[in-house]
């Protein structure tokens, strides 16, 4: 039985600027991820771990982290072997010319595309020496007469993954074409696994080890990945090693109530501290739900890790826009009128600086509260 652990695209030294100054705790989980990682590989007994590229966000990273990364991996028991990805190429002056490589013997720079034989298994690496390439990175393998269990290791993007240009494109069939017991890749985020033609699995993504940013559909896993012998299909178990949970609720308020039951979701959501919420509302609100979307905001700002709120595609809900024309003349109309029009994602006109779709729905949305409340 060859029992490892197979993981990628750590992307550590990643700026996180897309959560603002919560980015350095993003980045610090990353280097706790990394720990996670090798704690799951001696809980669990495997005889390696295997590092499928973009271990680093790319090769200008502090080389501090090049130092940490290798003294994280330095602690497992077993072998580490590492290839390049496309963030972290092998070119001159990398990451991978830094002399912590060498401050461990069980860390191993899988430099060549070559078959490399170790205990029971024969590993066939791709490692990546440029940024993008239409080449098919794992082409070269053929593993077929290999009597050993055949493990590939490649960085790449499996036919039919959705993207606008293709790089370092890998086929479907890779796994099988190659003669491989497993190939295990990296470059996507995600967890995914892909079937051979006879329905067995041998090839899949582990998916980042902490999930980066909202919309990755199953992140924050490595695979641990066990194989009784040459020709038998793997096992494949995720575990969870990322503690960060992205959430993206989109929500849609269109009758009286809406907004106390998404306030009530919002409150039940656990574990707050480390949860990272996108709150996307649209629909219609009437003025009973302002206080309702007021305290939601506060929720959203105040509870979590870090929140942000979008409600652009929000629009007051009185029967019609007639309470616009019923304001007085003059500048108060006027104002909502402009208000009205900026308050329209899809409208093309130049906006005042701040004066975004949001901003103006919000304004709006006050307005309208404001008036309701004159209103005897």
């Amino acid at each position: 039985m060859l029992r490892f652990i197979h993981t990628a695209d750590w992307q550590i030294g990643m700026k996180a600027a897309h959560v603002g100054a919560v980015g350095q705790i993003v980045r610090a989980e990353r280097l706790e991820a990394a720990s996670r990682v090798v704690e799951a590989a001696t809980n669990h007994r495997a005889d390696f771990i295997m590092l499928a590229g973009d271990t680093f966000e790319d090769n200008a990273v502090d080389r501090v982290l090049v130092q940490q990364i290798a003294d994280i991996l330095g602690t497992f028991s077993g072998k580490v072997y590492i290839i390049s990805g496309n963030h972290d190429p092998l070119v001159p002056g990398s990451v991978w010319d830094h002399a912590a490589w060498q401050s461990y013997s069980n860390l191993n720079l899988l430099r060549k595309a070559e078959p490399l034989a170790i205990d029971g298994a024969t590993l066939y690496p791709c490692p990546l020496s440029e940024k993008h390439s239409l080449k098919d990175p794992t082409r070269w393998i053929n593993a077929n007469d290999d009597k050993n269990i055949a493990i590939g290791i490649g960085h790449g993007t499996v036919e039919g993954v959705s993207q606008s240009e293709l790089d370092y494109p890998i086929s479907r069939d890779a796994a099988t074409r190659a003669g491989l017991d497993y190939l295990g890749l990296g470059h996507w985020h995600s967890f995914a696994s892909y079937e051979s033609p006879d329905g067995t699995v041998r090839m899949a993504y582990s998916g980042t080890h902490e999930t980066t940013k909202f919309g990755e559909r199953d992140s924050g896993n490595a695979l641990l990945v066990e194989i009784a012998e040459r020709n038998v299909a793997p096992k494949l178990t995720p575990i969870r090693t990322g503690r960060l949970s992205w959430i993206t609720m989109e929500r849609r308020l269109s009758e009286s109530g809406d907004a106390v039951r998404l306030r009530e979701e919002v409150e039940a959501v656990p574990d707050t501290d480390s949860t990272l919420l996108d709150l996307r509302i649209d629909g219609v609100v009437d003025q009973a739900d302002q206080a309702e979307l007021e305290r939601i905001d506060e929720l959203v700002r105040a509870r979590f890790l870090y929140g942000r709120l979008d409600t652009s595609g929000l629009a007051p809900s009185p029967d019609d826009d007639r309470w616009l024309d019923a304001l007085p003349a003059g500048v108060l109309r006027e104002a909502a009128q402009r208000l009205q029009a900026l308050s329209d994602p899809a409208n093309t006109e130049e906006r005042p600086e701040y004066a975004s779709a949001a901003v103006a729905t919000r304004a709006l949305l006050e307005l309208y509260r404001l008036v309701q409340e004159e209103e005897p």
